[in-house]
């Protein structure tokens, strides 16, 4: 049986692979924050998994990231996907050292432990997918601590692929466009969501990259929309 794990299960980009990778010879580790919409995923992926685990921890909390190993237990993933993150959209300038440190914990250190806990045990031939964003390539105003975590993101996944590279391990880095998300929920002003990419389509491309044959990597995938970056 596989093992998936995925982070920021609980909706969005997460939710759209948990459900595009469910299968019947597959154990699905969900991680969500949200009890009630990660039980949505659960019951919606239940029916055509092997197993369904839900994993709720704060992973801008070095314990939550612990905890969160803890509960996966010793078995080898053969997936693993990076998704959780967190969007401070302001001014550099009134950026708090408490959202400094919650981006910094869910979008660079979370990421980096899980890797080094579980890419030391993962099978040849077993995948990393790290849900980065355009933002990981272009700054934007007001995105600045967004896009720092992306290109940290970015720059160490390069070099820890070409570590696991002789052990056929394949990281795989997702670059979507602006995507429609629960996120922009929580941003202030007005954005053309209906000129976004959906969750789908990205969950769609990871899963062409996975299907590949294990010797073919797909490692760097950019998803646009012909509305441009938005």
């Amino acid at each position: 049986m596989k093992r998936y794990l995925i982070t920021g299960a609980s909706r969005g980009i997460g939710r759209a692979i948990a459900e595009n990778l469910a299968g019947v010879d597959v154990e699905l580790l969900l991680h969500g924050r949200d009890t009630v919409a990660l039980a949505e995923v659960y019951e919606a992926v239940k029916p055509h998994c092997a197993h369904v685990v839900r994993l709720i921890h704060d992973l801008a909390l070095p314990s939550g990231v612990s905890d969160l190993i803890d509960q996966v237990g010793k078995k080898p993933l053969n997936l693993l996907v990076n998704n959780a993150g967190i969007a401070i959209v302001k001014p550099f300038c009134e950026i708090t050292s408490i959202e400094w440190e919650q981006t910094v914990g869910v979008n660079i250190t979370a990421p980096f432990l899980l890797m080094q806990h579980f890419a030391p045990h993962m099978p040849p031939g077993s995948s990393i997918v790290n849900i980065l964003s355009i933002a990981a390539k272009t700054g934007f105003a007001n995105w600045s601590a967004y896009c720092m975590s992306k290109f940290a993101l970015e720059g160490r996944s390069q070099c820890v692929r070409e570590e696991l590279r002789d052990r056929r391990i394949r990281m795989i880095n997702v670059y979507p466009a602006a995507t429609d998300t629960h996120i922009w929920t929580h941003i202030e002003g007005k954005w053309p969501r209906h000129k976004m990419i959906s969750p789908e389509e990205v969950a769609s491309a990871v899963a062409y990259a996975l299907s590949r044959p294990a010797i073919v990597a797909l490692e760097n995938i950019t998803i646009s929309s012909l509305a441009g970056n938005l």
